[in-house]
């Protein structure tokens, strides 16, 4: 069975995107962009909400972007891609479904079919649905060395506690801190 996996990159106090949606703070180098590309090998499918999607939308497809990174853009172009929204009217990046209601049956049903896994980037509103719905297997939080002192946390709007088990940590040379969790009952 396909595993749902999360990744959020987060500042060590908590937040995964400062005031005005900043993120100019991740600290991105060359060991993370391995990493990145290897994460990227991994799974067949992205999973967004409607703030991320139509950031990585407007970006990736870009001729800026495939001059920049053309082998991230290659990848982030051409593997399959749902938006979960309620609100997005279309979703026209390639290789783009968007899935307007039924969220919970959708992943269960994703979840079963043969395959790589599924990986939710960014995210967090998303993110809480799933979690609220026992539907993420594996938990990767990078932890940034940088304290940024407001922004949105990793998961506002849990309403109840979620115990996870830590599975493994890597380091990084440039301070960041990867850890790798699942949910305590699985």
């Amino acid at each position: 069975m396909r595993k749902v996996l999360f990744f959020m990159l987060i500042s060590i106090d908590g937040f995964f995107e400062g005031t005005d949606r900043d993120i100019n703070w991740h600290h991105v180098d060359g060991e993370f962009n391995k990493f990145a590309l290897d994460q990227l090998d991994s799974v067949d499918t992205l999973l967004f909400g409607k703030v991320t999607y139509e950031l990585m939308a407007s970006y990736w497809p870009t001729p800026v972007a495939k001059s920049n990174d053309p082998i991230v853009a290659e990848k982030m172009n051409s593997l399959d891609k749902i938006v979960f929204s309620k609100t997005l009217s279309s979703a026209t990046w390639q290789n783009t479904k968007l899935i307007k209601e039924n969220f919970v049956d959708e992943i269960t049903r994703l979840k079963q079919k043969p395959g790589k896994d599924l990986i939710i980037f960014g995210s967090s509103d998303l993110a809480v649905t799933f979690i609220e719905n026992d539907l993420i297997d594996e938990y990767r939080i990078m932890v940034n060395p940088v304290a940024l002192g407001t922004g949105k946390s990793l998961f506002k709007g849990l309403h109840k506690k979620h115990d996870l088990q830590l599975l493994k940590t890597k380091k990084f040379i440039s301070g960041n801190v990867l850890l790798y969790y699942k949910p305590a009952n699985k």
